[in-house]
C-alpha cells in the first residue's frame, strides 16, 4: 500500500512539474488558408476589351447545385469580369477580357464542372437579356421628344407594353447615368 502511495505521489509531482511552464509568451500557431481570386479585390484592366456572351446550358437540374456551381467556376477564371447563370432560363451571361478568355475556354469551363452540362447557342451580345431598366416617365418623355403626335403615342405605348427602356437603348452610358 505504501508503494502505491509513493508511486501516485511521484506521478502527480511529475505531472505538475511538466505541465507548468514559466514562459509568459503565448504560443503562436499559423494556419494556411486558401484565398480565391474573388476574395481579393480584383483590379480590372481599364484598357482591356471586354466582350459579352450569352449561351444556353443543357443538363442543369437545380439552381443551387448546378447553376451556382457553374457560375462560380466561370467567375473564378482569370479575365472574367462577371458571370451569371439563370437556372430558370437555362442561360449563362458572361463578360470577359478578350485577351485572356475565349468562348471556347468558357465552354470548356462548363464542361469541367460535369460532363452532363452542354453549352448551346453561344452568341456575342451588346447587352444581357433583362439588363435594360424599366421605363421612367422622364425617359418616355425624353426619348419620344421631337416626334410627331402619332410617333409619340406609339413610342409611349411600346415602352409601356414591354416595360423596358427600348427607346433609351441607343443612348450612351453617360446619358443613361444622368437619368
Amino acid at each position: 500500500m505504501n508503494t502505491l502511495r509513493t508511486l501516485s505521489l511521484v506521478a502527480i509531482m511529475a505531472l505538475v512539474f511538466t505541465s507548468c511552464k514559466n514562459e509568459t509568451a503565448p504560443e503562436v500557431k499559423t494556419v494556411d488558408i486558401e484565398v480565391s481570386n474573388k476574395d481579393v479585390a480584383q483590379t480590372l484592366d481599364p484598357n482591356a476589351t471586354y466582350a459579352k456572351v450569352e449561351f444556353g446550358i443543357d443538363g442543369m437540374t437545380c439552381a443551387m447545385g448546378c447553376a451556382k456551381t457553374i457560375e462560380k467556376k466561370m467567375a473564378k477564371m482569370e479575365g472574367v469580369k462577371s458571370a451569371k447563370v439563370d437556372f430558370d432560363k437555362r442561360l449563362a451571361m458572361v463578360e470577359y477580357d478578350e485577351a485572356k478568355v475565349t468562348p471556347k475556354s468558357l465552354e470548356e469551363a462548363v464542361g469541367k464542372v460535369s460532363d452532363t452540362y452542354k453549352v448551346k447557342d453561344m452568341h456575342a451580345v451588346d447587352t444581357f437579356e433583362g439588363e435594360t431598366k424599366a421605363c421612367k416617365a422622364d425617359c418616355k418623355e425624353a426619348c419620344c421628344a421631337g416626334k410627331t403626335d402619332a410617333e409619340k403615342k406609339a413610342c409611349k405605348a411600346d415602352c409601356k407594353k414591354d416595360g423596358k427602356k427600348v427607346c433609351c437603348a441607343d443612348k450612351t452610358k453617360a446619358e443613361k447615368k444622368t437619368e
